[in-house]
């Protein structure tokens, strides 16, 4: 089990701005959970916070009864953390099995990688000695970083916006991976039919969590903030 408590982020770029207001949540095992809200509302930075790439200002983050809340990313790795970004980055000079082998920590072969490929719509003849660099589109980077995910088999598993990018056929497939997943997923999404599987659904707003609860109770919120944002465009 994930806990956060009390996490609170200033981003101090020139001015400070406090992103996050004392959040405090906890995660259960092998469930999935949504992270969503309108945009600004300090979702992504929640998940950076997760996973270490970014450290809170004040707060605890623990794990299994352990205080990781000073892990680097490597050490939360080790825990068994991966992380899906918004924009999938680029590595020169690796192959997709390159990364695929460094994800399972072990050289898999070629069969086994095929099939990580194949999960995610990726012909594994096409791609599994290319080069991952600016010549992939971002849906093909996108599905590769999530074929390193299933790679590495980790207990958490957090993606940002996983949708970005994705074609209709290859979201379908998405969805798919997630249902099957056997870890604890937090995703990042504006997206209804990835809010349609969570367990639970987590609405920010201005940093601050707005309500927790299941899709049912969570998506007329969502739709109601719409409305409002309609009516006062019209006025």
């Amino acid at each position: 089990m994930i806990e956060l408590k009390n996490i609170c982020y200033d981003a101090k770029d020139g001015n400070s701005k406090e992103i996050l207001k004392d959040i405090s949540l906890t995660f259960n095992e092998n469930k999935i959970t949504v992270i969503t809200g309108p945009n600004g509302s300090g979702k992504s930075t929640l998940a950076k916070i997760l996973m270490g790439i970014l450290k809170p200002s004040s707060g605890e983050i623990w794990y299994n009864g352990k205080n990781i809340t000073n892990y680097t990313i490597d050490q939360r790795a080790k825990l068994g953390f991966s992380f899906g970004f918004q924009q999938p980055i680029t590595f020169k000079g690796l192959t997709v099995k390159d990364l695929l082998d460094i994800a399972s920590n072990k050289k898999n072969t070629l069969s086994v990688a095929c099939e990580y490929l194949s999960k995610v719509g990726l012909c594994a003849k096409d791609y599994i000695n290319r080069q991952i660099d600016n010549k992939l589109s971002g849906g093909e980077l996108k599905r590769i970083e999530i074929a390193m995910v299933l790679a590495k088999n980790g207990e958490v598993n957090i993606f940002d916006e996983p949708e970005a990018g994705i074609d209709l056929w290859s979201f379908e497939q998405l969805i798919k991976i997630f249902k099957e997943q056997n870890s604890t997923s937090i995703i990042i999404s504006h997206q209804s039919k990835i809010i349609d599987i969570a367990d639970r659904v987590i609405l920010l707003k201005n940093g601050k969590v707005e309500h927790i609860g299941t899709k049912e109770q969570v998506m007329p919120l969502i739709e109601q903030q719409k409305c409002k944002k309609l009516k006062e465009s019209e006025i």
